[in-house]
Protein backbone atom coordinates (compact mmCIF):
# COMPACT_ATOMS: atom_id res chain seq x y z
CA UNK A 1 0.00 0.00 0.00
CA UNK A 2 2.55 2.59 -1.13
CA UNK A 3 2.92 5.19 -3.84
CA UNK A 4 5.82 7.38 -5.01
CA UNK A 5 3.91 10.52 -3.98
CA UNK A 6 3.48 9.48 -0.34
CA UNK A 7 5.82 8.42 2.44
CA UNK A 8 4.05 5.68 4.42
CA UNK A 9 5.18 4.61 7.88
CA UNK A 10 3.49 1.48 9.19
CA UNK A 11 2.82 0.85 12.92
CA UNK A 12 5.99 0.45 14.96
CA UNK A 13 4.49 -2.53 16.81
CA UNK A 14 4.30 -4.54 13.60
CA UNK A 15 0.53 -4.98 13.81
CA UNK A 16 -2.00 -4.16 11.12
CA UNK A 17 -2.95 -0.49 11.29
CA UNK A 18 -6.35 0.37 12.72
CA UNK A 19 -5.81 4.14 12.60
CA UNK A 20 -4.15 6.60 10.24
CA UNK A 21 -2.58 10.04 10.59
CA UNK A 22 -1.92 12.24 7.56
CA UNK A 23 0.69 15.00 7.91
CA UNK A 24 1.14 17.58 5.15
CA UNK A 25 4.42 19.49 5.03
CA UNK A 26 5.03 23.16 4.29
CA UNK A 27 6.28 25.07 1.26
CA UNK A 28 9.59 23.89 -0.20
CA UNK A 29 9.76 20.72 1.90
CA UNK A 30 8.50 17.16 1.33
CA UNK A 31 7.00 14.31 3.29
CA UNK A 32 10.36 13.43 4.82
CA UNK A 33 10.31 16.77 6.67
CA UNK A 34 8.01 15.28 9.31
CA UNK A 35 9.43 11.76 9.27
CA UNK A 36 11.44 12.33 12.50
CA UNK A 37 8.27 13.50 14.25
CA UNK A 38 6.66 10.04 14.17
CA UNK A 39 8.94 8.27 16.70
CA UNK A 40 9.27 11.47 18.75
CA UNK A 41 5.53 11.40 19.46
CA UNK A 42 6.07 8.39 21.74
CA UNK A 43 2.63 6.94 21.13
CA UNK A 44 1.64 3.96 23.31
CA UNK A 45 3.28 0.69 22.24
CA UNK A 46 -0.12 -0.85 21.54
CA UNK A 47 -1.07 1.96 19.14
CA UNK A 48 -1.38 0.59 15.61
CA UNK A 49 -1.17 3.85 13.68
CA UNK A 50 -0.17 4.25 10.06
CA UNK A 51 1.36 7.63 9.19
CA UNK A 52 1.05 8.92 5.63
CA UNK A 53 3.19 11.90 4.68
CA UNK A 54 2.36 13.02 1.13
CA UNK A 55 4.80 14.95 -1.06
CA UNK A 56 3.54 18.14 -2.70
CA UNK A 57 3.93 18.59 -6.47
CA UNK A 58 6.55 20.99 -7.82
CA UNK A 59 5.02 24.33 -8.83
CA UNK A 60 6.25 27.83 -9.66
CA UNK A 61 5.65 30.06 -6.62
CA UNK A 62 5.00 33.71 -7.44
CA UNK A 63 6.18 35.21 -4.14
CA UNK A 64 9.48 33.33 -4.54
CA UNK A 65 10.16 34.88 -7.93
CA UNK A 66 8.44 32.08 -9.83
CA UNK A 67 10.92 29.50 -8.55
CA UNK A 68 9.72 25.92 -8.99
CA UNK A 69 9.56 24.06 -5.68
CA UNK A 70 7.37 21.61 -3.75
CA UNK A 71 4.14 23.50 -3.13
CA UNK A 72 0.52 22.60 -2.47
CA UNK A 73 -0.53 25.81 -4.23
CA UNK A 74 0.85 29.10 -5.51
CA UNK A 75 1.03 32.14 -3.23
CA UNK A 76 0.53 35.16 -5.45
CA UNK A 77 0.87 37.90 -2.85
CA UNK A 78 2.56 37.86 0.56
CA UNK A 79 0.09 40.22 2.21
CA UNK A 80 -1.38 39.53 5.64
CA UNK A 81 -4.46 38.11 3.91
CA UNK A 82 -2.31 35.71 1.85
CA UNK A 83 -3.49 35.82 -1.77
CA UNK A 84 -3.37 32.19 -2.91
CA UNK A 85 -4.36 30.10 -5.92
CA UNK A 86 -7.54 28.56 -4.52
CA UNK A 87 -7.95 26.25 -7.51
CA UNK A 88 -4.60 24.61 -6.77
CA UNK A 89 -5.29 24.51 -3.02
CA UNK A 90 -8.64 22.79 -3.57
CA UNK A 91 -7.04 20.32 -5.99
CA UNK A 92 -4.50 19.43 -3.27
CA UNK A 93 -7.35 19.04 -0.76
CA UNK A 94 -9.19 16.74 -3.17
CA UNK A 95 -6.03 14.66 -3.55
CA UNK A 96 -5.83 14.33 0.24
CA UNK A 97 -9.49 13.37 0.42
CA UNK A 98 -8.83 10.69 -2.18
CA UNK A 99 -6.06 9.29 0.02
CA UNK A 100 -8.41 9.30 2.99
CA UNK A 101 -10.98 7.40 0.92
CA UNK A 102 -8.32 4.80 0.09
CA UNK A 103 -7.61 4.22 3.78
CA UNK A 104 -11.32 3.81 4.47
CA UNK A 105 -11.54 1.31 1.62
CA UNK A 106 -8.66 -0.62 3.23
CA UNK A 107 -10.57 -0.94 6.49
CA UNK A 108 -9.62 2.13 8.54
CA UNK A 109 -12.73 3.65 10.13
CA UNK A 110 -13.04 7.37 9.19
CA UNK A 111 -13.33 8.40 12.85
CA UNK A 112 -9.86 6.88 13.36
CA UNK A 113 -8.27 9.08 10.71
CA UNK A 114 -6.51 12.29 11.78
CA UNK A 115 -5.57 15.05 9.34
CA UNK A 116 -2.64 17.34 10.20
CA UNK A 117 -0.77 20.00 8.29
CA UNK A 118 1.98 22.57 8.73
CA UNK A 119 1.92 26.03 7.09
CA UNK A 120 0.79 25.52 3.46
CA UNK A 121 -0.02 21.92 4.31
CA UNK A 122 -2.19 23.16 7.14
CA UNK A 123 -4.29 25.28 4.80
CA UNK A 124 -4.89 22.18 2.68
CA UNK A 125 -5.63 20.10 5.78
CA UNK A 126 -8.22 22.64 6.94
CA UNK A 127 -10.03 22.52 3.60
CA UNK A 128 -9.87 18.74 3.20
CA UNK A 129 -11.00 17.87 6.73
CA UNK A 130 -13.73 20.47 7.13
CA UNK A 131 -15.33 19.53 3.80
CA UNK A 132 -14.93 15.75 4.10
CA UNK A 133 -18.35 14.04 3.99
CA UNK A 134 -17.61 11.42 6.67
CA UNK A 135 -16.80 12.08 10.33
CA UNK A 136 -13.04 12.10 10.90
CA UNK A 137 -11.11 11.70 14.14
CA UNK A 138 -9.52 15.12 14.37
CA UNK A 139 -7.69 18.00 12.70
CA UNK A 140 -4.33 19.46 13.71
CA UNK A 141 -3.43 22.83 12.17
CA UNK A 142 0.18 23.90 12.80
CA UNK A 143 1.53 27.38 12.05
CA UNK A 144 -1.08 27.90 9.37
CA UNK A 145 -4.21 29.78 8.30
CA UNK A 146 -7.71 29.10 6.97
CA UNK A 147 -7.13 30.26 3.40
CA UNK A 148 -10.48 29.17 1.97
CA UNK A 149 -12.73 30.23 4.85
CA UNK A 150 -15.16 32.09 2.59
CA UNK A 151 -15.42 29.49 -0.19
CA UNK A 152 -15.22 26.28 1.84
CA UNK A 153 -18.30 24.03 1.85
CA UNK A 154 -18.35 22.89 5.47
CA UNK A 155 -19.52 19.28 5.77
CA UNK A 156 -22.21 18.62 8.37
CA UNK A 157 -20.54 15.31 9.25
CA UNK A 158 -17.54 17.18 10.70
CA UNK A 159 -19.31 20.06 12.45
CA UNK A 160 -18.12 18.65 15.79
CA UNK A 161 -14.64 17.66 14.60
CA UNK A 162 -12.02 18.08 17.38
CA UNK A 163 -9.56 20.71 16.14
CA UNK A 164 -6.18 21.70 17.57
CA UNK A 165 -4.58 24.93 16.37
CA UNK A 166 -0.88 25.37 17.20
CA UNK A 167 1.16 28.50 16.46
CA UNK A 168 4.41 30.16 17.49
CA UNK A 169 4.27 33.68 18.89
CA UNK A 170 7.51 34.53 17.06
CA UNK A 171 6.46 33.29 13.62
CA UNK A 172 7.76 35.68 10.89
CA UNK A 173 6.37 33.59 8.00
CA UNK A 174 2.75 33.03 8.99
CA UNK A 175 1.88 35.66 11.63
CA UNK A 176 0.26 34.29 14.74
CA UNK A 177 -2.71 36.57 14.11
CA UNK A 178 -3.68 34.31 11.18
CA UNK A 179 -3.64 31.22 13.39
CA UNK A 180 -5.78 32.97 15.99
CA UNK A 181 -8.16 34.25 13.31
CA UNK A 182 -8.77 30.69 12.11
CA UNK A 183 -9.38 29.54 15.69
CA UNK A 184 -11.75 32.41 16.43
CA UNK A 185 -13.73 31.95 13.23
CA UNK A 186 -14.20 28.21 13.74
CA UNK A 187 -15.10 28.62 17.41
CA UNK A 188 -17.70 31.23 16.46
CA UNK A 189 -19.15 28.66 14.06
CA UNK A 190 -19.50 26.16 16.90
CA UNK A 191 -16.50 23.91 16.25
CA UNK A 192 -14.74 22.39 19.31
CA UNK A 193 -11.40 24.05 18.59
CA UNK A 194 -8.50 24.57 21.01
CA UNK A 195 -5.57 26.95 20.61
CA UNK A 196 -2.01 26.39 21.81
CA UNK A 197 0.69 29.04 21.60
CA UNK A 198 4.42 28.25 21.73
CA UNK A 199 7.54 30.44 22.14
CA UNK A 200 8.91 29.63 18.68
CA UNK A 201 9.20 30.90 15.12
CA UNK A 202 7.92 29.00 12.03
CA UNK A 203 8.82 25.58 13.36
CA UNK A 204 7.86 22.73 15.67
CA UNK A 205 9.21 22.76 19.23
CA UNK A 206 9.73 19.92 21.78
CA UNK A 207 6.80 20.98 23.99
CA UNK A 208 4.54 20.99 20.95
CA UNK A 209 5.70 17.49 19.95
CA UNK A 210 4.79 16.24 23.44
CA UNK A 211 1.38 17.92 23.22
CA UNK A 212 0.74 16.39 19.79
CA UNK A 213 1.64 12.95 21.12
CA UNK A 214 -0.82 13.29 24.00
CA UNK A 215 -3.55 14.67 21.72
CA UNK A 216 -3.17 11.85 19.19
CA UNK A 217 -3.14 9.25 21.96
CA UNK A 218 -6.40 10.65 23.34
CA UNK A 219 -8.04 10.81 19.91
CA UNK A 220 -7.00 7.29 18.91
CA UNK A 221 -7.21 5.50 22.27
Amino acid sequence: MSAPDELIIEPANGKVADACVFILHGLGADGHDFEPLVPALELPAEASVRFILPHAPRLPVTVNGGMVMPAWYDITEMSLDRQVDETQLKASAERLQGLIDEQIEHGIAPERIIVAGFSQGGAVAYHAALSFPQRLGGLLAMSTYLATADSLEYAEANRDLPIEVHHGNLDPVVPESLGRAAHDRLRAMGYPVEYRQYPMAHAVCPQQVADIGRWLSARLA
